[in-house]
This record gives structure tokens, C-alpha cells and sequence, in this order.
């Protein structure tokens, strides 16, 4: 065997190629993981979150409450020993059936934030409308110190974040109708610097420089125009609920800021004509009014939650989900839809809408966040933007003409508004 060559045994090594093959069964493995995560977390963000979780992360911002009207009526402003803990809807001894708002309700509604209305009757206008606007102003701010543990005065959009950090319901204030400044732009000035924050341009009464929904063919005029500039000026937000159509166009054609409607739905579902048409938007906000008669026009039938809902989804389906809020009107209607009869009632409209529902949006999370706040504090920021934006502009100085345009003529209108007569 001299003459055979050894044998030699060698050891097989792994090749490179398998290696490869592993790590590609090890990378597949991990995306696959990863893809399955990322369904988990999207459906987590499409309104899985339990309603009472996700108010808990975002402050519910109520664009229009009337409960300083109720106070005036049945109170006469008299607040010192009342105690708003208590069920007025039910007390006989009010009788108050627009009476849908108290402290305990507020805080299972889960409301981070509230628009509280001095609203004065269009019948104070040319007579002592400032001064009971002032009034109102005035009890709005001693309910809101009434109660140091429930509720905050704040007059900024970081302070309804600040409120809502320290467990305390943010409260703002709007004035309802453009009558309450008494066409004098020191009277706007003084009301902004009182803590006013939103203007509704109208009510149900003309004023000498703009029209309110029952004169259609009428806009501002050029003293409306310099209202319009100087709430810009100011960081004081444009409330277009109540204005005629052309208001409306007239308004958005020079803000430099964007709008909001605070208590207004959808005129497509329900043609009446406080509610507001699709056909211009400026990155502002709709805010779903819930007064049944804003809801469904002349219904022989209750409306619901449900029929809240479809204008909730009509107006995310025609402007974006970036655009629509919530605006109850609770207090200044004499009815509510059912399941949603009271300030109590609004973690159910966020259940509602996070269900899935065939031929419905979908509504996420991060969508279900927006509709409670967080499209009113980025409108909020907006009209602070674009103040800081001005704040080397003089105040205009406009007085309005003495012999204003007929059209402008201030004719009560309350007297025909009927059941949309509401506050």
C-alpha cells in the first residue's frame, strides 16, 4: 500500500449561501412581525379606544352652551346660594325643560372644555344690549369662580391644555350676536379684553352692518368688514352660526384667519337655514349643533344619536376629518335628541362613533381626537397666529355711517323664526 496516496477526510463547512438562506427566513420573520404589530396598533387607532379612555387624553371642547341665559331667566343672575350640583331639569320648582346642564353632569360628560354664550335678546338692541351683555359676561365669570375645583377661566389655547392637566374644566367665553357691541369697535375691544374669545357675527336680528340667515341677499358692510378686521387684529375667532349665506361669503373672502360656526350643522341633511352649506370652507370648524330641529328637518319621528352622527359624518365626508367639532347648544333648546339629552351624554357619541358601521367613515383614534378638541385648539392657534401676525396694525377707527345703507336696517326677525328660534 506504500504506492496509494492517503486518504484525507475534510469537514464540510457551511457554505455562505446558507447563511443567507437563514438570515432571509430570519428577516421575513421579523417583517411579518412587524406588519402584524402595525395592524394591531392601527386597529387600536381606529376606535378601539374605549370613549372614556380617549376623553381622558384630549380635552372635549363644547363650542356653545346657554347656561348663563338660564341663569338670567330663572336666577336673574342671583347665583351666590344657588348650588349648580343640583338636577334643575327635574326641580318643579324651576319647571326648566332647557335646563340640560349642571356641575355633576359636566363631569360625567367628560367636557375638558366649554364655549360658555352671553347671549342677550336681539329685543336689547338700540336699548341696553352692552350693558346686559356685560351682565352675562359678569355671571359667566362668577359661576366659573364659584367653582375653583371644577372649573377654570382660560382665554388662550394652551391654557384648555393647562386646564385640563390640572382636572378642570376650561371655560371660555363667546358673545352670541353681533347687536351685543352695539356697532362701536371700543365696546368689541373692551369685550375681548373682559376675556371674550368668539363672536357670533349675528343672531336673529339684522344689525346696521350685517344680516343674519333671514335676509339671504344681505352681507356685511363696509363697517362689518372693519368688525371682521379688527377680531382678526384682536385673536378674537369669527363665529359665523346664525349669518346669512352671503355674510358667510363676504366673511370668508377677507379673514385672514379661519372661522367657526359654534353651534351649526349640515344644510344638505337638514335644509334649515341655520345650518351651514358645503361650498366654501377656509380651515376652520363645524361645530354639530344637536337641537332636533337643526338635526332633521320636520321629522314625525324622535331624533337620535344616530341622526348627530350622520351630520357628523356628512360634514367629515365633504371638508376632511380635520374640520368638524362639537357645538351641543345644550341650555338654549327646550329639547335634545335621544341619547343625547343632556351634557352627560357625550361619551355615547364617541362610542357611536368608533362602532363600525357599513357605508360610514371609519373614525380612528387620532379622528375621534380631532372631532373632540383638537380641531378647535388648532384653529384656536391659528387666530393667535395671525394676531401676533398684526400686532404692529393700529386699531381701525371706523365709526358707522350715521345714515346706513336701507339694507342694512336693523328688522327684528324672532318674531317668525318659530321652533329654530333657538339660542
Amino acid at each position: 500500500f506504500s504506492d496509494t496516496p492517503p486518504i484525507t477526510v475534510v469537514m464540510a463547512k457551511p457554505h455562505s449561501k446558507l447563511w443567507l438562506v437563514v438570515g432571509g427566513v430570519i428577516l421575513c420573520a421579523l417583517v411579518i412581525i412587524a406588519i402584524v404589530l402595525a395592524v394591531l396598533l392601527s386597529n387600536q387607532d381606529q376606535g378601539i379606544l374605549p370613549a372614556h379612555v380617549l376623553l381622558s387624553q384630549v380635552p372635549l371642547i363644547d363650542g356653545h352652551n346657554d347656561l348663563a341665559y338660564n341663569m338670567k331667566l330663572i336666577l336673574k343672575n342671583q347665583i351666590n346660594e344657588f348650588d349648580f350640583n343640583c338636577y334643575l331639569q327635574h326641580n318643579p320648582k324651576w319647571n326648566c325643560s332647557s335646563c340640560m346642564t349642571d356641575i355633576k353632569r359636566l363631569n360625567d360628560g367628560q367636557v375638558g372644555a366649554q364655549f360658555w354664550s352671553a347671549y342677550v335678546p336681539c329685543s336689547t338692541q338700540y336699548h341696553n344690549a352692552v350693558e346686559e351683555t356685560l351682565e352675562q359676561i359678569d355671571v359667566i365669570k362668577r359661576f366659573v369662580h364659584k367653582y375653583p375645583k371644577q372649573l377654570e377661566l382660560v382665554t388662550t389655547a394652551n391654557g384648555i391644555w393647562e386646564s385640563f392637566a390640572r382636572k378642570r374644566i376650561a371655560s371660555l367665553i363667546g358673545v352670541e350676536g353681533g347687536h351685543s357691541i352695539d356697532s362701536r369697535l371700543a365696546v368689541l375691544r373692551q369685550m375681548y379684553e373682559l376675556g371674550v374669545r368668539y363672536l357670533t357675527l349675528t343672531h336673529t336680528c339684522n344689525t346696521p352692518w350685517k344680516s343674519n340667515l333671514k335676509a339671504e341677499n344681505n352681507g356685511l358692510s363696509n363697517f362689518g368688514k372693519a368688525v371682521v378686521y379688527e377680531m382678526n387684529r384682536l385673536g378674537m375667532m369669527v363665529d359665523l352660526s346664525h349669518v346669512s349665506h352671503k355674510t358667510m361669503h363676504d366673511v370668508l373672502n377677507i379673514t385672514m384667519a379661519p372661522v367657526i360656526f359654534s353651534h351649526s350643522s349640515a344644510y344638505a341633511i337638514c335644509p334649515h337655514h341655520r345650518n351651514v352649506h358645503d361650498d366654501r370652507e377656509n380651515g376652520g370648524i363645524v361645530m354639530v349643533n344637536f337641537f332636533p330641529e337643526f338635526v332633521k328637518f320636520n321629522s314625525s319621528k324622535p331624533v337620535t344619536i344616530e341622526d348627530v352622527a350622520e351630520h357628523i359624518n356628512y360634514i367629515r365626508l365633504v371638508t376632511g376629518v380635520d374640520h368638524v367639532g362639537i357645538g351641543g347648544d345644550y341650555d338654549g333648546v327646550d329639547k335634545a335628541p335621544v341619547g343625547l339629552e343632556d351634557v352627560s351624554k357625550y361619551p355615547k357619541l364617541f362610542e357611536l362613533l368608533s362602532t363600525p358601521q357599513s357605508g360610514k367613515p371609519h373614525w380612528s383614534t387620532t379622528d375621534l381626537k380631532k372631532l373632540a378638541g383638537l380641531n378647535l385648539l388648532r384653529v384656536f392657534k391659528q387666530v393667535e397666529k395671525v394676531r401676533d401676525s398684526m400686532s404692529n396694525q393700529v386699531p381701525y377707527e371706523n365709526l358707522l355711517p350715521e345714515k346706513p345703507d336701507s339694507q342694512y336696517k336693523s328688522v327684528p326677525m324672532w318674531a317668525d323664526c318659530g321652533a329654530g328660534n333657538a339660542y
